[in-house]
Formats: structure tokens, sequence, C-alpha cells
């Protein structure tokens, strides 16, 4: 229990600590040139966000990178990061199922070994397990073979877990990325997912009630959008069966990654 929570506060603390979106890392102490930590310029009454103002949309574009799906289509993408257990991914397993709606969940390394069941479950029900590294660093300060080595351990250690499941979808541990990571994990056959929906959900300690995260996700739908989630909020829990029914009332579907990779290359959105 205590490793645990030691666990959960230092991810807590590091993505903390790079939370401002849209920046580029260059200046600092061990800094890399020409890294990001992933930001966007937010839905506004249903428009399409942007990445053109944060400096990484030809790198983005390049690497075939997803932070939006058709904007054409009323669909959704919902994605949850579990870097950790706190308790509430079995019930949002359990609203997903009752909504008969797939989803995709990125986990690290200490996920998979502390919660295989967890792991099972979510292939068992049809959702796509993701890559979110095997020890949640910045890879960006990582060689290609540690990268390699990082999404492999990853990898190994799921697929008993996930059985046919191909993992093929990365998210980059807080958001950090730069050119070097996204060509590494592209040729190690790893699609990048970013996000066009998301709020503060991660701080465990300033949760702030089903209706709140219900608002803030729902203020942001816009077609095409990729939802990030914690599952590790409560809120998130609460207010998901509430979230999906609204936006199903709004006239959107949910649909998985993989029918979004399984169409033809999607058409620029801006």
């Amino acid at each position: 229990m205590k490793r645990n929570f030691l666990i959960a506060i230092a991810i807590t603390i590091a993505i903390a600590s790079l939370w401002s979106g849209g920046i580029q890392l260059t200046d600092g102490a061990g800094a890399a040139p020409n890294v990001f930590h992933f930001g966007f310029k937010k839905s506004v009454n249903g428009s399409i966000p942007s990445i053109r103002e944060e400096g990484f949309e030809p790198i983005i574009n390049k690497h075939g990178a997803l932070f939006v799906g058709d904007t054409n289509k009323k669909e959704l993408f919902l994605t949850f990061d579990n870097g950790y257990e706190n308790g509430y991914t079995s019930k949002i397993l359990d609203v997903l199922k009752e909504k008969r709606v797939p989803a995709a969940f990125f986990i690290t390394g200490h996920y998979v070994k502390q919660h295989a069941d967890l792991v099972k479950r979510m292939a068992d029900e049809g959702h796509i397990v993701g890559n979110h590294s095997w020890t949640h660093p910045d890879m960006t300060q990582l060689s290609a073979g540690q990268i390699n080595t990082e999404l492999q351990k990853v990898q190994e250690q799921s697929q008993p877990l996930i059985g046919n499941q191909q993992m093929k979808y990365l998210r980059p541990p807080r958001g950090i990325f730069n050119d070097h990571v996204l060509a590494t994990s592209k040729q190690l056959g790893y699609t990048n997912v970013f996000w066009s929906i998301a709020y503060k959900d991660w701080d465990v300690n300033a949760q702030r009630g089903a209706q709140y995260a219900h608002d803030q996700v729902i203020k942001q739908l816009h077609p095409g959008a990729i939802m990030l989630l914690h599952a590790v909020s409560s809120d998130n829990a609460a207010a998901l069966g509430g979230i999906i029914d609204e936006a199903r009332k709004q006239g959107y579907e949910f649909k998985s990654l993989d029918d979004l990779m399984s169409r033809d290359k999607v058409e620029p959105t801006e």
C-alpha cells in the first residue's frame, strides 16, 4: 500500500509540473531542444481545437500522430490514462459495459504488474490496451534503445493478458515528446495518441464532484474528439455515465481508435 501511494504521488507531481500545455521545453538544466509538452486551443461551442499555435503541428503530422479524428463526423474516441490504480477502474469498466462504449486504456509497467486482472478485463471486454511506458519517464531524454526497452517491457508483460490484441497505440508519458520520440516509436510500430478534450482531473486531492467533471467535458465536445480522462479521478468515475448519455443526446457516437485507423487517411482538419 505504501509503495503504491508513493508511486501515485510521484506520477501526480510529474504531471502537475508539466500541465501548462503547449510549452516548448528549450530552457533549463537538462532540457533538450525542440521538446514539447502537448497542449491545444480548446474547443468552444463545438469549434475544432487547434495545435497550430503550439509549434509542434508539423511533427505531429509528419509522424501520423493523432490528436483528433474525423472532424466532419460527430464521433468521439474515449481514452483513459492508467498510470496507477486508485480504485475506480472497475466502476469505469462497469459503466462502459452497460453503455456499450469502447475505450482505450494506456497503462504503465506498474499498472500491468499490480493489476493484471484489470488489464485482462479491459481486453476481454473489447477495449484497447495502449502503452504508456514501463516507468513513466520523459522519453525525450532517452536513446532509441531505451525507448524500445520502455515500450517492449509493457508489451511483453501485457501480452499474456490481452491475448491476440496487438499493442500498437502509445501515449507518451506526461505528454512530453519531440521528433525523436515520435520517430522512434513509429519505427517500433506505434501510433502516438494525444487528445483534443482534457481538463485537470488527475489531482486526486482536488476532486470537485461529478457535476464539475461532467460540465468540463461536455463544454468541450466537438466532432472527432479524442477524449483524455484519468482513471484515478473519482469525479470521472461518477460522471462517466452522464457524460456518455449527454454526448449521445447531442448526436455523438462513441467509436474505437481501431475504427479511426482502419479508414483511409483522415483529411486535414484546419
